[in-house]
């Protein structure tokens, strides 16, 4: 039974069990207390405080986890980022009230940082050889220079809403975040074959995202056109109509493109055209 340790609550609890539902895993965590199983697939979710992730992880009680990559840096453990799973995107910040003037990482010489990730910001600092005091903060650091404990902040930033709201300004993108799957690289066979087939979902998941199912009536004489517009990911597949010299064209299109393909594919003489979401891409 493959265990994987979960964020007990918040964003990251439901982007992580929305993205297991969405390939097929279905965890009832209806009347959970800690654990929960699948009933469709060998594996059982570990509830945790985030920060804990990686450490469960590394010591071998879970077999995987999902959690930020921003805590697995600060963690430091010996753990290995299997996927990186595309939602709970964020970075780490250095932000300074927002009527000082900012001259660079040199700005905080001498100040005082108030922060969660101390250990990150160690590294910042050191690498831009700078000597600055660290104020370690478990909980609402962004009001640290208003309350006078620190000078400026070393946060997670999403929106920045939460920085304009505490009248600060983002100087410095430390590191880029987002959830991550991570394991400590010691599974069983088994195990190995769960987790490949995981990797494989997950795949699928990724290409489809964003995507959209096309479809038209189009004339005969305008296909190599309307191929050139939709390239598709091998080739569009085109199939005979009844009416003479016309034919049917399905495809794939990135929904960001869709619109502008649709106004050129009407061009052409395209019609009837429908547009379905796609569920999964299998390559």
């Amino acid at each position: 039974m493959l265990r994987i340790a979960i964020q007990a609550k918040g964003r990251l609890n439901e982007e992580s069990l929305t993205l297991f539902r969405e390939i097929g895993i279905d965890i009832d965590d209806a009347k959970r207390k800690y654990m929960s199983r699948a009933a469709n697939f060998p594996v059982e979710m570990l509830y945790l405080r985030d920060d804990d992730i990686p450490g469960v992880v590394a010591n071998g009680s879970a077999n995987l986890g999902i959690v930020g990559y921003n805590e697995v840096v600060e963690k430091g453990y010996d753990v290995k980022v299997e996927e990186k799973l595309g939602f709970g995107g964020c970075r780490l910040s250095l932000a300074i009230p927002k009527n000082e003037e900012y001259s660079g990482p040199a700005y905080f010489k001498g100040r005082k940082i108030a922060t969660s990730y101390p250990k990150i910001l160690r590294k910042f600092l050191d690498d831009n050889g700078v000597e600055a005091t660290i104020e370690v903060i478990t909980g609402s650091v962004e009001i640290a220079p208003a309350a006078g404990i620190a000078d400026a902040i070393f946060d997670i930033v999403s929106s920045g809403s939460t920085l304009v709201a505490n009248n600060l300004k983002e100087v410095e993108v430390v590191l880029e975040s987002e959830a991550v799957l991570i394991s400590a690289g010691k599974l069983s066979a088994e195990d190995e074959a769960a987790l490949a087939e995981i990797r494989f979902r997950l795949e699928s998941a990724r290409i489809s995202r964003g995507k959209k199912y096309i479809l038209m009536n189009l004339p005969e004489s305008a296909l190599e056109e309307a191929v050139r517009i939709l390239p598709a990911m091998r080739s569009p597949t085109v199939m005979p109509l009844a009416a003479k010299g016309w034919c049917s064209l399905h495809s794939v299109v990135d929904n960001a493109d869709l619109w502008d393909k649709v106004r050129q594919l009407k061009a052409i003489g395209a019609e009837g055209i429908l547009v379905l979401n796609v569920d999964k891409i299998i390559l």
